[in-house]
């Protein structure tokens, strides 16, 4: 009776084991084919998670926003949306102490060009933005965004994060009735975090702030855009604590850029630009404005700029631009130094540059 015991409690003990098995989470998991269960279902039980070139159905955003804390994900091969006009994003990722990255070769392919039709959001077709990032304490790395329909990365709510090595290959809307509002990142709402070593072109602001605070953009190229912006700023938000670092803006129409709303309230404060290089600007080296959206060039003081540094800034303006426009209300606090901006011939009335900030245009 006893040895008979002992084999149902090794029996017993098996059959629990096997049931356990069943449960414990899996190392990788690989999603080659698009299925929203399969993916949702990943997002619970998988620490690694392969997205291998799949095709996303027209109107769907690659849903990502169930990620566990600790999970990383894995895009490999070329991974397309098929068309139809809609908002999007075309991706929206969403966690805690994630990472995000790309395996080599990879594409993740937005064909833009199915959307472009020179307009952005401002009429024409439906523009689906493509990549809507909110994570913590994470880091998104080494994707490669290939023809955004319209923003590329738009960086929200996001918290102790790091997004580096990212490329916004936008050239083909150069071409035709291209691109437009293909800005590289959107950032708004977020704190401490640092955009680094990423690679854009496009066919907008390499970097637009709106709201947030304790931003790093540090060691970026910027190629075919609006430059390197804040803003534009207004309905009351808050840009605070900005530093630009180490960039290059080529063949842009502007470099360095602040611009506020016209008639609106906020605040921009705390902004540093050093160490940036402008070659081939088009039409503003540095400019900040005041009067943004208003056809009449005349600036309002609700958001006020306050407390800006701008060091080592050198580089090139068309001849048909100008080097440096300034026309803002209600600033203070600014210094620049080292600035070797030259080449633009176009002349402006500049208006409201706070005493001792050591430029003039």
């Amino acid at each position: 009776m006893g040895h008979f015991l002992a084999l149902f409690v090794l029996l017993l003990t098996a059959v629990a084991c096997h049931s356990a098995s069943q449960n414990v989470t899996a190392v990788s998991c690989t999603i080659s084919k698009y299925n929203a269960d399969h993916i949702k279902n990943a997002q619970k039980e998988c620490s690694e998670i392969i997205i291998d070139g799949i095709i996303v159905p027209y109107g769907v955003s690659l849903d990502l926003t169930g990620l566990q804390p600790g999970t990383k994900v894995i895009f490999q091969g070329t991974t397309v949306w098929q068309y139809t006009e809609w908002e999007g994003p075309l991706i929206k990722i969403k966690g805690t102490n994630v990472e995000i990255t790309g395996a080599d070769n990879h594409v993740l392919d937005g064909r833009g060009a199915l959307w472009w039709d020179g307009l952005g959001g401002n009429g024409g077709k439906v523009k689906p933005k493509f990549l809507r990032v909110t994570v913590t304490n994470s880091v998104v790395r080494n994707l490669y965004i290939k023809n955004a329909p319209k923003n590329a990365v738009s960086v929200n709510g996001c918290i102790d994060s790091v997004i580096e090595y990212i490329t916004v290959d936008d050239k083909d809307g150069d071409k035709n009735k291209g691109g437009h509002n293909t800005d590289a990142f959107n950032v708004n709402s977020c704190n401490n975090i640092t955009i680094q070593h990423c690679t854009v072109y496009n066919q907008d602001d390499c970097m637009a702030m709106n709201s947030g605070q304790n931003t790093y953009f540090l060691n970026n190229y910027c190629s075919g855009g609006h430059g390197i912006s804040i803003g534009s700023v207004g309905g009351g938000s808050e840009v605070k604590g900005v530093f630009v670092d180490g960039c290059q803006i080529v063949d842009s129409d502007n470099g360095i850029r602040i611009k506020t709303k016209y008639g609106e309230t906020g605040s921009v404060s705390d902004i540093t630009y050093q160490n940036i290089v402008l070659k081939n600007i088009h039409k503003y080296g540095i400019i900040m404005q005041g009067d943004y959206g208003s056809k009449e060039g005349v600036p309002t003081g609700g958001v006020p700029i306050s407390h800006v540094t701008l060091k080592n800034i050198s580089g090139t303006v068309d001849k048909g631009g100008a080097n440096i426009y300034i026309l803002v209300e209600n600033a203070s606090d600014w210094h620049f130094s080292d600035i070797n901006v030259t080449g633009g011939e176009k002349k402006v009335s500049c208006k409201g540059i706070p005493a001792g900030t050591g430029v003039s245009c």
